[in-house]
């Protein structure tokens, strides 16, 4: 029986005064969502020196729904605010949550630079193959073929290598999973946020309204290829992960090492050092 004394685990870092969301039915994002939080209350950093930004976008609106400093930026610019705010404080803890055309289309150039610099930054993309949020147009994920408003006919094009992108720009630790796998998403977004430079985890997601419907996909049927097509290997090459819902899904952990992040190699070359005692 349901009290109003009763709480969800997540209360003291969700706006519930917000709830219910504006998230579809069957749409994968709060399920993301929920693996954030609940890492960010796992991991033990400090809440009150972390913030979550994110872009415009279906993905764009976690940051609305948190109870800790968070900013919902302008569109694709969600990166360069994230990137300014470390650099302000370089003690907070600076997690992006956002979607595949916020951080790959119009944030695209953000997300390589940031990467290549090593910034201290954990970024989430929720990937679900279109733009959601503005009217089912083609996006840098799309497959090939597929439909949506804008390629009525099946995308012409080759959607991004996320996980590759991601390593070939700089990026130090980088994972993806699907939403459906939820404990293996919350490890990884714990792991991220709790080590140094730029992390990157793409989570793959059905969007049942913009994509879905186009595509003939029920979200029970996107599930479905989830759970029988993924294969889990960590380690693996990004070149080599596969993200075809035919052949399968390669998730896992795929690279994980240390490099000096921007902070460290800035004040290393730009901040004046003491004066070496005279003899």
């Amino acid at each position: 029986m349901t009290t109003s004394a009763s709480k969800h685990p997540l209360d003291p870092i969700l706006r519930t005064e917000r709830i219910p969301h504006i998230w579809c039915p069957g749409c994968g994002i709060g399920t993301a969502f929920s693996s954030c939080l609940i890492a960010l209350q796992s991991s033990g950093i400090d809440l009150d020196k972390t913030a979550v930004v994110s872009g415009i976008g279906c993905s764009g609106r976690g940051a609305g729904y948190v109870r800790l400093d968070s900013y919902h930026t302008t569109h694709g610019r969600a990166i360069p605010f994230a990137t300014g705010m470390k650099l302000a404080n370089p003690e907070l803890n600076v997690i992006v949550f956002s979607g595949d055309g916020d951080l790959f289309a119009i944030g695209g150039n953000h997300f390589l630079h940031a990467a290549r610099r090593n910034m201290d930054l954990t970024v989430i993309c929720v990937n679900n193959f279109n733009y959601g949020m503005t009217g089912g147009q083609a996006a840098a994920t799309t497959p090939n073929l597929a439909k949506t408003t804008t390629t009525t006919r099946g995308n012409p094009e080759s959607p991004f290598n996320l996980p590759l992108l991601a390593y070939a720009s700089g990026a130090t630790y980088i994972a993806r999973w699907t939403m459906l796998h939820t404990r293996d998403l919350t490890q990884s977004i714990s792991e991220a946020i709790q080590r140094r430079g730029f992390s990157f985890i793409e989570v793959l997601a059905p969007c049942p309204t913009g994509y879905g419907r186009r595509n003939k996909q029920k979200p029970i049927e996107a599930l479905k290829i989830f759970q029988e097509r993924a294969v889990v290997k960590n380690g693996a090459n990004p070149a080599e992960v596969l993200l075809d819902f035919k052949r399968g899904i390669t998730l896992g952990k795929f690279i994980d090492f240390e490099r000096p992040t921007f902070t460290e190699s800035y004040d290393k070359i730009c901040r004046p050092q003491p004066a070496a005692d005279s003899a």
